[in-house]
């Protein structure tokens, strides 16, 4: 998860000749470089020869397949296989160097394959997308049986054991991955907080969202989401103000020093605090707020595909998903802060780029297989609250902060006045 800033001429050099040297790793010291070099060197000839090699193999064999199911599977799995290998050696480098430059070139094309699924969802009806998730799991395409947290909400220590399940660890971890992403205690209290608004606003169409009030604001928002905020960002520090010293393996002469240099080898090769200064403009201050309704777009989308497409919440699609979102988000959030923070950055990251993709198209599938599913209407308190939310946060506030009232650029002391 290291990060390192680089201009995009030299972004363009490396995807234009192949090569995975860039010069954010100069920072490393020589000898490490040197050392280091054939680890990097992608060889793409001979990733070519290989990948011809297994396509011929395979090729033979499928000859002895005689199930059309079996030999369909299998050739999804090797074309997808075959896509991301090619992505790791031909797509861009994105902002990470560890634990490898072809590690987040493969989650760009995971990214990617994740889109054409979604757009090939996007054209069945609901019917048809239950039934295709069957193919990857017989037991699939069954109704659900709905679930209530709000059933007992007297608060006693019996009532509060039958709420604490597997979920409340998944909160934890869930809230301790997003302050990995964001690096920013407030940013994370606003989505933690939001997120239980819009679950109040939602239970009239997903039972899921009915909790008792100490549910949400007790054992979720204090206990849950505190706690992965707060150990997330105690990680975030250990990797600011830890001193990074990278050395190559031939430098290392014990085994137990190779050993402790390859498992640094899966931690950041530095860290970037994140200061969103969501206030000092409008490009900063529109892209928070866009930020912030992608990740709690993000959240909604996982409870709403699980009950659109009959999928159990303790499934492993769901798991699967999730680890994908983090994976992720970890180097689109960093494409972000690159692309608001300088002001010569015109262009958004491929990873960010991509994930506001994969999440607005799984909003869309959403919308599109909730007809006829949600016919209580909204009460209209919600939508007289939320309309006037919107109109403070995108219409009236930034016009008093950015036009009314705007931040003074601070004071700049010529030479001559300093001496």
């Amino acid at each position: 998860m290291g990060n390192k800033e680089y201009s995009t001429s030299t972004t363009h050099t490396t995807v234009d000749h192949h090569y995975y040297r860039t010069d954010m790793e100069d920072t490393e010291s020589t000898t490490s470089n040197s050392n280091n070099e054939s680890l990097f060197h992608p060889h793409t000839l001979t990733a070519l020869a290989l990948l011809l090699g297994w396509l011929f193999y395979a090729a033979v064999r499928t000859n002895y397949y005689e199930n059309t199911e079996t030999s369909v599977k299998l050739g999804i799995s090797a074309a997808m296989g075959c896509f991301i290998f090619i992505g790791m050696l031909q797509f861009r480098d994105g902002p990470f160097i560890r634990p490898s430059i072809p590690f987040w070139r493969a989650v760009l094309s995971l990214s990617v394959l994740y889109q054409m699924l979604l757009v090939f969802l996007l054209f069945l009806n609901k019917d048809e997308a239950r039934r295709f998730m069957v193919y990857f799991d017989p037991e699939l395409g069954v109704q659900l049986p709905e679930r209530s947290y709000a059933d007992q909400c007297d608060l006693s220590i019996e009532t509060f054991k039958n709420q604490v399940d597997i979920f409340v660890l998944a909160h934890v971890l869930g809230w301790y991955g997003k302050a990995i992403i964001l690096r920013d205690y407030w940013l994370c209290w606003i989505l933690s907080v939001t997120f239980e608004f819009c679950e109040y606003s939602l239970e009239h169409q997903l039972n899921n969202f009915a909790e008792c009030w100490w549910d949400h604001w007790i054992l979720d928002v204090l206990v849950c989401n505190w706690g992965g905020i707060y150990l997330g960002m105690k990680t975030c520090q250990y990797f600011e103000m830890k001193q990074y010293s990278w050395s190559g393996f031939r430098q290392i002469k014990s085994l137990r020093g190779k050993a402790k240099r390859a498992v640094q080898q899966f931690t950041p090769h530095d860290w970037t605090r994140f200061e969103w200064r969501t206030l000092s403009n409008p490009k900063n201050y529109f892209g928070v707020i866009g930020l912030m309704i992608v990740a709690l777009q993000c959240e909604l989308n996982c409870f709403y595909l699980k009950y659109l497409l009959w999928v159990p919440p303790e499934h492993p699609l769901n798991t699967y998903r999730l680890i994908l979102m983090f994976l992720c988000a970890l180097p689109a959030a960093r494409d972000l802060y690159q692309y608001l923070m300088e002001s010569g950055d015109t262009k958004l990251g491929a990873h960010a780029w991509l994930l506001i993709c994969n999440i607005m198209t799984e909003t869309i599938i959403c919308l599109k297989f909730s007809e006829n599913e949600f016919l209580v209407p909204a009460p209209m308190y919600v939508k007289v609250a939320w309309s006037t939310v919107a109109i403070i946060v995108l219409v009236a506030f930034p016009l008093w902060r950015f036009v009314i009232r705007p931040p003074t650029p601070p004071i700049q002391l010529s030479e001559d006045k300093l001496e």
